[in-house]
């Protein structure tokens, strides 16, 4: 975005917009676990606006800030009509899409950062490429030592919380050993402390353009809407927690308590889209996969080791997700030390890190976004030795295969339609190809997959305490619902499990595939425990993450 746009968007502009989020959020929202900060979809936006406007010889600023005005005032009409109530159609199809276009853009970001190295010469080029590499790996093995059963607990947490930033503090560091310290690199830009990066104030003059402009600004602003409705809603889901980010981060996998409230928080970001537009930075909205980190990070977890004398599992233990610490503080903690980080001190230190580097850090958010998702998943079960398959797998209970390859390749159509999309000047216009996933799955999938089969690889993405604000999930019956908006009950283990005494606070698993209940010896799926069957009813993207079946959100076997 910083060279797309003629510098029009530094360090400086992204972290303030990011504070902004937080703080706001974290300290009035309904739903506070929801990270907001600046995503890649809202960089495709800015720049594409940037291609547009600026031959016309608009003032960019002025014109973005007309945008983010209308836009606020569309946030607001559709805070005050409900108009999130349409989220309960919202099921795991669009938002696997969207989640695997996310991945995408963070791939395709890092590798524009790496094929911009050859201007500094084939030497930092080269080394750039090498230290992406080496960061993707490193970030990914530690990772992995987070999910496993190696080393004490609390080495482990060790490893998944700070594995990733202390390679980049060790690979910025690592270019300047031996004769790699000869080789110019370049360096991610900073300016001032606390100034924008271009010569301006933090206030923008919306009122220096011309009216024809101010109101060619709406359609762009529809688009906008259009954009955070579905994204900030999608990750705030308990899987996210802000629309697309907010149904994620309160996706079915966390048990939360407290109920969500979409529609005060699309009024919020409605007023956060006009500030920003007035200080000049990227509009923030949920990120993905920061939200579900987030949430991820907050699991208290249990072991239950199983022993029942009929159970094939008696005898191992599982990591049971006991409940979510849902606060405020956490959120506004990261932001206030965001703000710091625009002190001129860390802005040196900012300034230092490379952007073979910076490569690499997208690589790893692109990856373990991937990792996690829905369709990945997926193919990863369609590429595996039938032999060695699990029946308890729950993939393996459709007859038809031919429709787990109908539905992959479907979803690998529309994500490869929009991502070409956005290749493109179209790109302005993606967020309503988005939105029309929605009507897709709900009137026109159900003529080709039966109930049975949609029950498998699709789902709501929420569960019913926080579908609740929205008038539940699409489909689903009154006493289900009236179960969750009560206030989900947390499962207890069934028979035969025992619990031990000792509580894992925030080890939930890998950050990375997202699995919030993880079996320490082996996986049974939806085995019996103690005579009982617990068949899973969840989608394959959050089914395969649950050991023995287990569902702590809605309350159903």
């Amino acid at each position: 975005m910083f060279s797309k746009t003629d510098s029009s968007y530094g360090v400086n502009e992204v972290l303030l917009a990011s504070v902004l989020g937080a703080v706001v959020f974290s300290l009035f929202a309904g739903q506070p676990l929801v990270i907001v900060g600046v995503t890649g979809p809202i960089t495709v936006f800015n720049y594409t606006v940037f291609d547009i406007i600026t031959p016309r010889g608009t003032n960019y600023f002025a014109f973005m800030c007309w945008i983010a005005i209308w836009s606020m005032l569309m946030h607001w009409v559709l805070a005050i009509t409900n108009a999130c109530n349409a989220l309960s159609y919202v099921t795991r199809f669009s938002c696997d899409i969207f989640g695997f276009y996310v991945a995408f853009i963070y791939l395709q970001k890092g590798i524009q950062v790496l094929t911009r190295q050859w201007a500094s010469g084939d030497a930092a080029a080269y080394l750039s490429i090498t230290v992406a590499l080496l960061v993707l790996m490193v970030a990914y093995i530690c990772g992995l030592v987070g999910g496993s059963t190696l080393f004490q607990r609390v080495v482990r947490k060790f490893f998944e919380d700070y594995g990733t930033p202390l390679t980049i503090v060790f690979f910025t560091g690592f270019v300047h050993i031996g004769r790699m310290n000869t080789v110019d690199l370049e360096t991610l830009p900073t300016s001032r402390a606390f100034f924008p990066t271009k010569d301006r104030g933090w206030f923008i003059h919306f009122w220096d353009i011309h009216v024809d402009d101010a109101f060619l600004a709406i359609p762009f602003a529809v688009l906008l809407t259009i954009l955070f409705y579905f994204d900030h809603n999608v990750v705030s889901l308990p899987r996210g927690t802000s629309s697309v980010s907010s149904l994620i981060a309160q996706g079915t996998e966390f048990p939360l308590r407290k109920p969500a409230g979409f529609h005060w928080d699309i009024f919020l970001l409605g007023l956060t889209t006009g500030l920003a537009g007035l200080l000049g930075i990227p509009f923030p909205n949920g990120l993905i996969p920061q939200a579900p980190f987030h949430t991820n990070a907050l699991c208290v977890t249990r072991q239950a080791s199983d022993e029942s004398e009929t159970s094939s599992a008696k005898g191992h233990t599982t990591r049971v997700v006991d409940h979510v610490v849902e606060q405020r503080v956490s959120n506004l903690a990261q932001g206030l030390l965001t703000l710091g980080t625009m002190s001129g001190p860390l802005l040196v230190v900012l300034h230092l890190i490379p952007n073979g580097v910076l490569a690499g850090l997208f690589f790893v958010m692109g990856v373990q976004a991937l990792e996690g998702n829905g369709i990945t998943l997926k193919m990863v079960y369609l590429a595996k030795d039938r032999g060695l398959t699990a029946a308890s797998d729950p993939l393996s209970r459709i007859s038809r295969k031919k429709a787990i390859w109908f539905f992959v390749a479907l979803e690998l159509v529309v994500f490869g339609a929009t991502f070409a999309i956005t290749q493109t000047i179209a790109a302005i216009g993606f967020p309503v190809f988005i939105l029309l996933l929605i009507p897709v799955r709900t009137f026109l999938l159900p003529r080709y997959f039966t109930n049975e089969e949609l029950s498998i690889l699709d789902a709501p993405t929420a569960s019913p305490l926080t579908m609740e604000n929205v008038g539940g999930n699409f489909g689903e019956d009154a006493d289900a619902l009236r179960h969750g908006a009560g206030g989900i009950e947390r499962r207890e283990a069934p028979d035969g499990l025992r619990v031990e005494d000792s509580t894992e606070r925030g080890e939930a698993g890998s950050k990375q595939s997202g699995l919030l209940q993880r079996n320490t010896s082996h996986r049974s799926g939806g085995d019996s425990i103690n005579g009982e069957s617990y068949e899973m009813q969840a989608p394959y993207s959050e089914a395969q993450n649950r050991s023995e079946g287990l569902s702590h959100r809605n309350g159903r076997p």
